[in-house]
């Protein structure tokens, strides 16, 4: 039975603590007023008022503001009794740690939205939640769940999975960048930045490579699959050119099968790649057998030259506006959109500039 389905016929509202109403969390809060049976009872911000503000920016009637509670106590609003399932969204990882400790603490269900605080913590919180016998999820809508889906995909499927992964705006030069000189590199000024509410940290964490990092650390985590030795390479590949660019060996730019690995939608001279995967997610299967690789050709599926791997992709990411997915699958199924099991990446800080002796 479909999660909607099963929504409607529960006969009552599914509550959520959503703490951090950033770009994220407002996404989620956009599609709760059209989604029936799901509610969030509480928000938790530094700012309460800016929380509010959000909803009333993504087209919350008064009436729903009235009836959410509004706090900058993000441990009280854990501990509500009518939540079910907490979200943690604030981009803090000490924080998110000790949010979702304190939600399982509490019984509740946690959807980590907060990837940095499930790199650094994500396997033992997972852990604390199974034996109490609660849901630890990563989040539908963000690339490293939606990755997981496509390898769960591809295993269930009976194909082995070669690499997986995510597209990015990617150039080595992209490595040089901070916070601030970042907004050279997406043509903005300053001010049209500030104007647009753009925190300059983050956004230079998407431009060099600190996100794609820690978000493949994520899905290695969460799917067994490992990431290069040396690092990620960000080959440039459009999605037609994945099934023959992500191969092992002297002829593909993998280390090894089994890899994680980020796509760039940039040549290193700067020139647009045809068919970029910039949004999108994808997994690199193949045909476990010939009789497989047969059903490849009669079908239609565009393969690599030996007719045996393919590329399943998508090619956008709706991030919060797709949260509601592992809302209701903890909740009503119990089941998370992608959890980690263990440790296998690490992601490396290194200094853009000198630092002094005990600065950090």
């Amino acid at each position: 039975m479909n999660l909607y389905r099963l929504l409607q016929r529960r006969g009552r509202p599914v509550r959520v603590c959503l703490i951090g109403a950033g770009k994220f969390g407002s996404m989620f809060l956009s599609q709760i007023p059209t989604t029936p049976g799901l509610e969030v009872a509480v928000i938790a911000d530094l700012s309460p008022e800016r929380a509010r503000a959000a909803c009333q920016g993504v087209g919350w009637d008064e009436a729903r503001i009235a009836a959410t509670r509004f706090t900058d106590d993000a441990m009280a609003a854990i501990a509500e009794a009518d939540v079910e399932v907490v979200v943690e969204a604030t981009g803090h990882a000490p924080a998110g740690i000790g949010h979702a400790r304190r939600a399982v603490a509490e019984g509740k269900h946690v959807v980590m939205v907060n990837v940095e605080a499930d790199v650094l913590a994500g396997p033992l919180l997972a852990r604390e939640a199974a034996r109490a016998g609660l849901v630890y999820s990563l989040a539908y809508g963000d690339q490293p769940a939606l990755i997981c889906e496509l390898v769960d995909w591809a295993r269930s499927c009976g194909f082995p999975v070669i690499a997986a992964g995510k597209g990015t705006k990617y150039l080595p030069e992209y490595h040089a960048s901070t916070p601030a000189t970042v907004w050279g590199h997406y043509g903005l000024t300053e001010e049209q930045a500030r104007l647009g509410g753009m925190n300059p940290q983050m956004f230079n964490s998407f431009l060099d490579g600190t996100k794609s990092g820690i978000e493949m650390a994520a899905v290695a985590n969460a799917t067994g699959l490992t990431p290069p030795p040396d690092g990620l390479a960000f080959p440039a590949l459009g999605a037609h050119e994945l099934a023959e660019g992500l191969r092992p060996g002297n002829a593909g730019a993998l280390h090894h099968a089994g890899q994680v690995e980020v796509v760039s939608s940039l040549r290193r001279d700067g020139r647009p790649v045809a068919g970029d995967l910039r949004w999108g997610v994808y997994v690199v299967f193949e045909a476990p057998n010939e009789y497989a690789a047969r059903c490849f050709a009669e079908y239609g599926v565009a393969t690599d030259a030996s007719g045996r791997v393919s590329a399943l992709y998508r090619p956008f990411h709706l991030i919060g506006l797709e949260l509601n997915v592992s809302v209701l699958s903890a909740a009503l199924r119990g089941e998370p959109t992608g959890a980690p099991d263990g440790f296998r990446a690490d992601v490396v800080a290194t200094a853009k500039r000198d630092l002094r002796a005990g600065e950090t």
